[in-house]
């Protein structure tokens, strides 16, 4: 009797020690394959880093420091391709970019400069005077000028330069309405902005 009870208490201390061994076991294949899982997702991560798929190639132009194309990864903004560029110049005027907005792959991204003030010397400062100090005169104005009135956009500006070069000069107010895309609402809007 004493063999059976000691054969069965082997038994259940082997079993035991199975179960454990098991349990053991399976914590450290469960934690040994999420070790191995990390390698491989570093692994494809640093593939997805050396492939230039991923990244994006945006061509900066205007007042940068150093314009051309620069590859950028996905999710980046336009102020981290000024950056690539080397920044903006002094001559940059950065309220017309939205830096914040997000670039596209195949983009252009133009950095506008500000009107210098000698390429604004002849006719910038008396533009800029002209409609704060009487009216825009018609025989003199530059296309800048006229584009600055209301309802007159670059096209109806050019519209009424060729019309001054075809016809000769303005004699009152109301020769406006021979200009296509001018007509009598927008006649009067202007009667009191503009002259002969």
């Amino acid at each position: 009797m004493d063999f059976s009870t000691l054969s069965r208490g082997r038994a259940l201390v082997g079993a035991l020690l199975l179960i454990v061994a098991l349990f053991v076991g399976g914590r450290y294949l469960a934690g040994g394959g999420s070790a191995r899982e990390q390698p491989a997702a570093a692994a494809s991560a640093g593939e997805l880093r050396t492939e230039p798929r991923p990244r994006l190639v945006v061509h900066v132009v205007g007042a940068v420091k150093r314009p051309g194309l620069y590859r950028l990864v996905d999710g980046a903004r336009i102020a981290d391709a000024l950056r690539r560029a080397g920044g903006s110049t002094r001559r940059a005027d950065l309220t017309l970019v939205n830096l914040a907005a997000p670039v596209s792959d195949g983009t252009q991204i133009v950095v506008p400069k500000r009107a210098p003030p000698a390429s604004a010397g002849s006719s910038g400062p008396d533009a800029e005077v002209a409609p704060a100090a009487g009216p825009v005169h018609l025989n003199t104005a530059t296309i800048e000028q006229l584009d600055e009135l209301p309802g007159v956009g670059p096209v109806t500006a050019q519209k009424i330069v060729d019309y001054r070069e075809q016809h000769g000069a303005f004699s009152s107010v109301d020769d406006l309405d021979a200009i296509p895309g001018i007509g009598p609402a927008r006649l009067e809007q202007l009667r009191e902005l503009v002259a002969p």
